[in-house]
């Protein structure tokens, strides 16, 4: 080793030491020799939405569940973001990801063409026909949430109500009875991805 290197890395050393003494604890004329005690921090952790917020009266019996693919999750995170934008809760989210995993199982879905004798379009199978907006506003993510949410809020009571019941008031399904299988999942999404 060079002997500029040596001394550049030992006068480091010395600064180091020298420091560390001066910024050590202050020895208060006891002459006790104990470490002082360090109070540990709680780690804060980010607030996860609370499960019974999320599922007030209890998922219901035989629930159905799907893997996701990163398409998906980006409209869970797209619900999620709308659900807020629209000053709704952790409860509506469940509600929203709940029927879209119901709808199109939360792909976001163009015509179905000879497969749906309905204009049916986009994460909420809404209808242009129907007054829902046109193709291109169903089809964004965002917009057919706040759509959904807006018939939501205009529901009396849809937060006591069972998810199946609110979702179908404003969906108005041939199968009202089928939202109740998703709410396990999407609790269970939006307890992930709420504060993500």
């Amino acid at each position: 080793m060079n002997t500029m290197l040596r001394k550049s890395i030992l006068g480091i050393a010395g600064l180091t030491a020298a420091a560390g003494l001066a910024a050590g604890p202050l020895n208060h004329g006891t002459t006790s020799n104990e470490p002082t005690p360090i109070t540990p921090i709680a780690a804060v952790q980010a607030d996860k939405p609370d499960m019974g917020k999320l599922l007030p009266h209890g998922a219901p019996a035989n629930q159905s569940t799907i893997e996701l693919n990163d398409e998906q999750i980006a409209n869970v995170k797209a619900i999620i973001a709308a659900t807020k934008k629209a000053g709704m809760d952790e409860r509506a989210a469940v509600v929203s990801i709940a029927t879209a995993l119901q709808e199109s199982k939360l792909e976001n879905l163009g015509h179905l063409g000879d497969r749906n004798d309905h204009d049916s379009q986009g994460l909420f199978q809404q209808r242009p026909s129907s007054g829902w907006g046109t193709v291109e506003q169903i089809t964004d993510p965002e917009y057919s949430t706040l759509a959904f949410l807006k018939g939501l809020k205009q529901v009396d009571g849809w937060q006591d109500m069972a998810l199946t019941e609110a979702a179908q008031t404003v969906q108005v399904s041939a199968y009202p009875d089928h939202y109740a299988q998703w709410e396990q999942q999407a609790a269970d999404l939006v307890a992930q991805h709420w504060t993500s």
